[in-house]
């Protein structure tokens, strides 16, 4: 689990933590995203995990296959 700042919403600071880990490499392109691992390993509710989730799809950071999950997209 995280420090969370008190002053910022959970699922904004997720997506720093998953933003991070996916530039840096940690999470190379075709890695799963899991909603259930990620709730677990933040502590929080899954609709705090969908809202980091859907804010990584939005930027083109990670895809979502309907019926296979969330992996992390291809870098240009």
């Amino acid at each position: 689990m995280i420090d969370y700042d008190p002053t910022r919403p959970k699922w904004e600071q997720i997506v720093d933590v998953l933003r991070a880990r996916i530039v840096s490499g940690e999470y190379p392109p075709r890695t799963l995203i899991s909603e259930v691992q990620l709730e677990s390993e933040f502590g929080v509710a899954r609709g705090t995990v969908r809202k980091a989730t859907a804010a990584l799809r939005d930027e083109g950071l990670i895809v979502t296959t309907p019926g296979m999950g969330s992996f992390v997209a291809e870098q240009a």
